[in-house]
């Protein structure tokens, strides 16, 4: 067997445990749906986040609506 004919093995995200990538694995890229949902409560806590900036809270919003609306321009 080729190193092409070989699938592709990934390490879990969560467990690092080896995975076949393969369409009938339906957690992929994780080995397993505990895996998946750990990583999935972390994303939604928090713990995990993309860096940037801090997203505008619901204040901040309604006065950039507001300024919208009375026509005002923020300086560039």
């Amino acid at each position: 067997m080729s190193q092409s004919d070989r699938p592709l093995e990934v390490a879990c995200p969560q467990c690092r445990k080896k995975v076949v990538w393969r369409e009938d694995n339906p957690y992929r890229p994780f080995c397993s749906e505990r895996c998946r949902l750990i990583d999935l409560g972390a994303w939604a806590d928090g713990s995990r986040r993309i860096a940037g900036e801090p997203a505008m809270d619901e204040t901040e919003i309604d006065e950039m609506i507001l300024r919208a609306e009375r026509g005002f321009q923020e300086p560039e």
